[in-house]
């Protein structure tokens, strides 16, 4: 099976039916939460396996800081990395264009996966669309500044 990664500017059909798959009907995230205007200025990276979008990212950039946002993928296509994928190349673009914090919301029960990626939880928990979740961040530049 071919796979393959694009990015967008746009936020696709294709990426907003997994994650109205993923975040409003598997999760019963409000719609009204999931799709809260916030898409714009950001990249929509889209994993596809034989041509089929599966998983998807999205971030955002300033320059030195990163947001990683909306990890998603179809429950078909679970338990084969591609998430995972779609994480390292978004962290390889980030130190290839000098980026120095990366940070997310994290749900709690996905804390230890993107600790896996070298993500530290901060701050206390709080709750975002009925679950609980942790701000996390990950420096790339020992200079950069740590979240409080």
């Amino acid at each position: 099976m071919q796979i393959s990664i694009e990015r967008s500017d746009a936020l696709t059909d294709e990426v907003l039916a997994i994650r109205r798959a993923v975040f409003i009907d598997e999760q019963g995230i409000p719609e009204a939460d999931e799709l809260d205007g916030t898409d714009g200025g950001c990249t929509h990276w889209i994993l596809r396996e034989g041509g089929v979008a599966v998983a998807t990212i999205r971030t955002k950039s300033d320059g030195r800081t990163l947001k990683i946002g909306r990890v998603a993928t179809l429950s078909q296509a679970r338990g084969r990395g591609y998430a995972a994928r779609l994480m390292a190349d978004a962290l390889e673009t980030a130190r290839s264009q000098g980026v120095a914090r990366l940070y997310l919301s994290a749900q709690q029960d996905v804390v230890p996966w993107y600790a896996r990626f070298g993500f530290a939880a901060y701050g206390a928990p709080y709750d975002d669309g009925g679950i609980p979740h942790f701000d996390m961040e990950l420096l790339l530049d020992p200079q950069a500044q740590a979240a409080d």
